[in-house]
């Protein structure tokens, strides 16, 4: 009876495995396939761009990313991204929290807001603000009487990034406390914590790699962000330009060398961004085995 039940157990596991057994030609040939769109659209872009940085020398391409023009876009890269990453820090957790710990009306409906700035395109996002913000658009008015300028200023780029780049924390860490449960938490409480000393001694430290996951995409797509912030920056070269529309103007001049100098950054941050990925992975893989 135990080597009938033994023998059931196992022909599903060998059903299994031949179904995802292929030929070793088809192996191959998707392996290519993979390889060739990775070197294509990945690693080539990658090499011409650092290849035309220094197409003139380190010089050159020190000069380029030194300018005055460069480093205030740099900087307000940097501020913009440092209010907007914490804001959808704290938004992401309270959010994350909210729908995978309890049940309450509208909570689809809250998931569904959530995504919605990966449904909408960033101009159309950048135009939203335009409208709300705009000298014709609904608080215009008032803003121009009390003297408050958002648009084609820092405020309209930091909401406008604020916008396209809420969700990745949150979306982050629903799945992830959803898969973890409640218990914990329940059993924390019933022992007698607080849902503060529940929240920093037994919800953060399970969140801890996705959190930190989180941040790292947001914090790369709040430096990259290039549509919604090209709506509402006014393009005012070394006062609403970041390190995209930089780029973008010093294309447009022709002055290649300093673009691609530039866009380096941009390519470094993301070369960043992929190693700290990977780093999360592994050490968050590595705390599931133990």
């Amino acid at each position: 009876m135990a080597l009938t039940t033994n023998v059931k157990r196992i022909e599903p596991a060998l059903q299994l495995s031949q179904a995802t057994q292929e030929p070793r030609w088809v192996r191959w040939l998707l392996i290519s396939i993979a390889l060739t769109f990775f070197t294509l659209f990945l690693l080539v872009p990658l090499f011409i761009v650092f290849g035309q940085a220094l197409s003139k020398g380190w010089e050159a391409c020190a000069n380029a990313i030194t300018e005055p023009d460069a480093i205030a876009a740099i900087k307000l890269t940097l501020i913009t991204a440092a209010i907007a990453v914490p804001l959808n820090l704290v938004f992401g957790v309270a959010c994350a929290w909210l729908i995978a710990k309890f049940e309450f009306r509208g909570k689809q409906l809250l998931l569904t807001l959530v995504d919605l700035p990966f449904s909408v395109s960033p101009v159309i996002a950048g135009l939203i603000y335009v409208l709300l913000f705009g000298a014709q658009g609904w608080f215009g008015p008032w803003l121009r009487e009390h003297d408050i300028k958002i648009l084609f200023a820092v405020p309209g780029i930091v909401l406008a990034t604020i916008f396209v780049t809420f969700p990745f924390v949150a979306r982050e860490l629903i799945p992830l406390m959803q898969a973890q449960g409640s218990e914990e938490e329940e059993a924390a409480l019933v022992l007698g914590a607080s849902g503060w000393k529940t929240f920093w001694h037994v919800t953060l430290p399970n969140i801890k790699w996705g959190l930190l996951y989180g941040v790292i995409l947001c914090n790369a797509r709040a430096m990259g962000e290039f549509g919604a912030v090209s709506v509402v920056s006014g393009h005012i070269r070394g006062e609403t330009t970041t390190i995209p529309l930089q780029v973008e103007i010093l294309y447009n001049e022709y002055n290649f060398v300093a673009a691609f100098a530039v866009a380096s950054l941009l390519a470094l941050l993301a070369l960043i961004t992929l190693a700290l990925k990977t780093f999360i992975e592994w050490r968050s893989q590595q705390d599931s085995v133990e």
